[in-house]
C-alpha cells in the first residue's frame, strides 16, 4: 500500500507565494532576498507557477492566460544560486508523541515540515540537499529545476524512518567535510543530544553557513503528564530511570526546558540567524504561516 501524501495538493498551491528568506550575503551567489524570479536575457525557462497579487506583471505567461483564463509566472534559473541544505532528524527520539491526536509524532511533523519547505525553496528555482541524520548523515536527496521535481523529494521523505541516537558533533563534522561550500542551513530536530548541541550548531555558523533552526517537541516534551512514581524509557539509549513527579517537579521541569529551548534560539540569533520552535499539537498551516513567518525564516 503507498505511503499517505504528506501534503496535499490545495496546501501546496497556498506554498506558492512564499520564499525561503535569509540574511546573509554569499559572494558570487544570488537568493534568499528575492522574492520572484522572472526572465531576462540570457536565462533559461524551467518551470510556471501560480500568480499571486504582489507578483510582476512582465512575467507572465499571457499567452497560457489566453488560453486557460488563469494567470501563471514565468520561472528562469539564475545560476548560481546559494545552496539551501535541510538536516533532517531521524534518530529514535523523533518517533515520540501520539500519532493521530493533538500532540502528533515528531517525525511525521516534521517530515511535513521539510516537505513545505522543500516545495517553497523549489518553486523559486532553490535548489534543497535533504539529510537525514541521527548518529552521522545518511543518503541523502537534491531536488532543484521547479516544483515539478517536488513528488520526487516527497517520496524520499516519504519512506524515511526514525532509528538511532544523536550525535551533534559527529554529524556537523562530517557535514563541513562533506559539504563545505557556504551557503544556508536548516535543520530540523528535538536537539536531543545526551552530548548537547549548542557546540556543533556553533561549528555549522563558524564555517560561514546561515542557521535556520527549527526545534520541535510534543507537549509531553515540555510538560510531563504524570503524577506520582514514573518509570522512564530513553527511546535512543534504552537508560531507564525512575523519578517521582509532582506539581512542582513538572514546573522545574518545564523550567528547564525552556532554559535549553533558549541556548537554542540564543546559537542562531547571536550568529544572525533564525530560529523557530514549534510544539507538534500547533497545525502545520499555523507553524507556516504564523511562526516562521513571524520569525522570518519564510517570507
Amino acid at each position: 500500500m503507498p505511503n499517505e501524501p504528506l501534503l496535499d495538493r490545495e496546501f501546496l498551491e497556498r506554498l506558492e507565494r512564499l520564499a525561503i528568506h535569509w540574511q546573509r550575503s554569499f559572494a558570487g551567489l544570488v537568493g534568499g532576498h528575492n522574492r520572484s524570479h522572472f526572465a531576462g536575457g540570457g536565462q533559461e525557462f524551467l518551470d510556471h507557477r501560480h500568480f499571486h497579487q504582489g507578483d510582476d506583471l512582465r512575467a507572465v505567461n499571457w499567452r497560457a492566460y489566453m488560453r486557460l483564463d488563469k494567470m501563471f509566472l514565468k520561472m528562469f534559473q539564475i545560476e548560481p544560486r546559494v545552496p539551501v541544505r535541510m538536516l533532517l532528524d531521524t534518530s529514535a527520539s523523533m518517533a515520540t508523541g501520539f500519532p493521530g491526536s493533538a500532540s502528533s509524532d515528531k517525525f511525521t511533523y516534521a517530515r511535513q515540515l521539510t516537505a513545505a519547505l522543500c516545495y517553497v525553496g523549489l518553486v523559486r528555482l532553490d535548489t534543497i540537499q535533504i539529510l537525514p541524520f541521527s548518529s552521522k548523515l545518511r543518503e541523502g536527496k537534491t531536488a532543484g529545476g521547479g516544483r515539478h521535481r517536488y513528488r520526487l523529494a516527497a517520496e524520499f521523505l516519504e519512506e524515511l524512518e526514525p532509528g538511532g541516537i544523536t550525535d551533534f558533533l559527529t554529524i556537523v563534522r562530517q557535514y563541513l567535510n562533506e559539504y563545505p561550500q557556504r551557503g544556508l542551513v536548516i535543520v530540523v530536530s528535538d536537539f536531543l543530544d545526551e552530548s548537547g548541541c549548542e557546540k556543533a550548531l556553533q561549528y555549522l555558523a563558524d564555517y560561514g553557513n546561515e542557521l535556520m533552526l527549527i526545534q520541535l517537541w510534543t507537549d509531553q516534551d515540555r510538560t510531563p503528564p504524570w503524577n506520582g512514581e514514573v518509570d522512564l524509557t530513553d527511546a535512543e539509549s534504552g537508560g531507564k530511570l525512575r523519578i517521582q513527579v509532582d506539581e512542582e517537579a513538572r514546573r522545574k521541569y518545564t523550567e528547564a526546558f525552556d532554559g535549553f529551548s533558549a541556548g537554542i534560539k540564543d546559537v542562531a540569533l547571536r550568529n544572525q540567524g533564525k530560529y523557530t520552535g514549534l510544539p507538534t499539537s500547533m497545525p502545520l498551516e499555523d507553524a507556516i504561516f504564523g511562526s516562521m513567518v513571524r520569525a522570518r525564516s519564510i517570507a
